[in-house]
């Protein structure tokens, strides 16, 4: 069977979920083969060969790390060129798309985005125009070059033992123009990724203030959930910017999305969208979100949440 390249977004080995959601889908398309840049392998290698890859291609240049995306691209077209691959798969981050849209241009490639699922002989459904309509697409010409929404299929185990191929790259100059200069840990907060959790919490105009997220919160909590927020809260300085959901923020994709305080506007609807279930919760009986709902309370957040709360817990106990 043909190899199915997957770019495995990792954090010093860390191999994020959504990764892992790509090597299932590479499965059913033909032979996954992981592209690993950087370093880490030892720490990402256990679960790669748990999740199926039975190729690493590794490639550890320096530039990788040191600059953006632009030698990540040339890199990563090398790879294609030399294997010949039948799709390359990368997840629906920003920098995802940024790399497969560079490398769509150095290939003459199609290339599709935000794909919510891909089929065997890699046809995609892309969920568009705020979930009102359902594409299936498929690229005709050159190597199919596919991004996928984080959550868009449930990873699955099958234990392999990968062939571990290095790779050596040459990153052009032109590629080295803007350099990394500078990191920093982002504070944890015990809570998943927004953009990969599997339940997410947000909180929208109708929390009222700042101290209002202190019940969103609560309820992410008992949940095991990430939090989120609409534009209005976070364009009033409610919550950090880093944690907003929408057209002009970040894109989830969630088995459970709970939409509390939010009115239901096309930007943030573009946001959470293809959200497997969506339960809203608004004092407005006419607010749009229940247009997208799959359940709905039409009631104060901050009468319903606490319930929820201590429902949730009196379960878990």
């Amino acid at each position: 069977m043909a190899e199915i390249l997957v770019l495995i977004d990792h954090a010093d080995g860390a191999v994020s979920k959504p990764a892992t959601e790509l090597l299932t889908i590479a499965r059913r398309m033909g032979t996954p083969a992981a592209v690993f840049f950087g370093a880490g392998l030892d720490n990402a290698r256990e679960t790669l060969a748990r999740f199926g890859a039975e190729k690493i291609y590794v490639v550890d240049d320096a530039a990788l790390s040191d600059y953006l995306v632009a030698p990540a691209a040339e890199a990563l077209a090398e790879v294609v060129t030399q294997v010949q691959p039948e799709a390359v798969l990368l997840t629906s981050t920003g920098e995802g798309k940024e790399i497969a849209a560079r490398l769509a241009v150095k290939l003459g490639s199609g290339l599709i985005t935000d794909a919510i699922d891909v089929e065997a002989d890699g046809t995609t459904s892309q969920s568009v125009f705020a979930g009102s309509y359902l594409v299936r697409a498929k690229v005709t010409q050159g190597t199919p070059i596919i991004t996928v929404k984080p959550n868009a299929t449930t990873p699955e185990v099958t234990e392999v033992t990968p062939e571990e191929v290095p790779v050596t790259v040459t990153i052009s100059d032109g590629a080295k123009t803007a350099r990394i200069v500078d990191r920093s840990a982002r504070a944890k907060s015990g809570r998943p990724e927004l953009t990969e959790a599997a339940i997410v919490v947000s909180g929208g105009r109708g929390v009222a203030g700042p101290e209002g997220f202190g019940v969103i919160e609560a309820l992410a909590d008992a949940l095991g959930a990430a939090v989120g927020a609409s534009r209005a809260a976070t364009d009033a300085g409610w919550y950090p910017h880093a944690f907003q959901v929408g057209q002009t923020g970040k894109t989830v994709s969630p088995q459970l999305y709970v939409a509390n305080g939010i009115s239901g506007a096309i930007q943030h609807r573009a946001g959470m969208q293809t959200s497997k279930t969506i339960v809203a919760v608004n004092k407005d009986p006419e607010a749009p979100i229940f247009e997208l709902t799959d359940f709905g309370v039409v009631g104060d957040l901050f009468t319903v949440l606490p319930q929820l709360i201590e429902q949730i817990g009196a379960r878990k106990g």
